[in-house]
């Protein structure tokens, strides 16, 4: 790992703040099919014992062995079965515990997780729709130990899941951050900047006073550049110029904070505008909605606007 992809990871675990809820975890038996899709919220299936095959829309199968899962970084359509090959007989099933070990029983650990923080909104934006575990992964001699511990804890409780398996899989994940970090395919947008060492600062001030009047000879400062050697670096880095970002930021950071219950003006004023009117155009440019229509498509619920 180079010095560069090294500090990114260190620079996402840091920032990332993860809520883990385990679903459920056992052995399924027999033509079973699971799946977590349609509940809004990303996922994890984690393969114990045993092995599954994952189907997702328009791809084929992808097979999943012991000691190897999927992170669904969105609610995405697809289901696990036993087989490539998933008839008609391979109907949702309950669960059993995971011990005693049933011979030919793929045992799993499901659940779901969540981002809280600024830094998590832009983390999906950059990051893959899902991403596979693979036993042969480069952070393999930590996540088999991993994977083993989480074992242990779903032998151990039967029916009642461990409350360690949730951290287990935290844990996991962040190895998993690691390890997709140093794919070229991550390498745009808000990553590619946070790779630069030079431009560390500017996106850390960027995250932490979205509202601020931030002009190009602002966050060249920052950067300890000239404006001229500052937008030709950032353009390599990213591919746009430095207020095509900002604005980026700004709106994905804006509709983080509707989804979480700031009134349309609240969320305007957090990120720098005091026109409703510029805001909305702003949004809806970036996002591709009206912000008032996302905010009630999207709002957790529970949440009441602030005012």
């Amino acid at each position: 790992m180079s010095p560069e992809t090294d500090r990114l990871a260190h620079w996402l675990v840091s920032g990332l703040e993860l809520d883990t809820t385990l679903f459920h975890v056992g052995q399924y038996c027999g033509p079973w099919r699971a799946s977590t899709a349609g509940r809004e919220r990303a996922g994890f299936h984690l393969v114990l014992r045993g092995h599954s095959w994952l189907h997702l829309e328009g791809q084929p199968p992808i097979r999943l062995q012991e000691r190897e899962g999927v992170f669904l970084l969105r609610d995405l359509p697809h289901s696990l079965t036993p087989e490539a090959d998933s008839g008609p007989e391979c109907q949702p099933r309950s669960m059993v515990p995971m011990a005693p070990a049933v011979p030919g029983a793929c045992g799993l650990a499901c659940g779901f997780f969540q981002f809280r923080g600024l830094l998590g909104e832009l983390f999906r934006s950059a990051f893959p729709d899902y991403v596979v575990i693979r036993a042969d992964s480069p952070s393999s001699e930590a996540v088999g130990p991993l994977f083993q511990l989480i074992l242990a804890e779903a032998e151990r409780h039967g029916e009642a899941a461990s409350p360690l398996i949730e951290r287990l899989t935290e844990l996991l994940f962040f190895y998993v951050i690691r390890d997709v970090a140093c794919r070229d395919d991550v390498a745009a947008g808000l990553l590619a900047v946070a790779r630069r060492q030079e431009f560390g600062p500017l996106l850390d001030d960027l995250l932490r006073e979205p509202g601020k009047a931030w002009s190009v000879d602002d966050m060249a400062r920052v950067a300890c550049m000239s404006r001229a050697s500052f937008c030709k670096h950032f353009v390599e880095a990213s591919g746009q110029p430095p207020a095509q970002f900002l604005l980026q930021v700004r709106m994905k950071i804006a509709a983080r904070r509707l989804q979480r219950g700031d009134s349309v003006l609240r969320a305007a004023e957090h990120v720098g505008y005091t026109s409703q009117a510029a805001f909305t155009r702003a949004f809806k440019k970036v996002i591709g909605e009206q912000p008032g229509a996302f905010q009630r498509a999207r709002r957790q619920p529970g949440l009441r606007a602030a005012h």
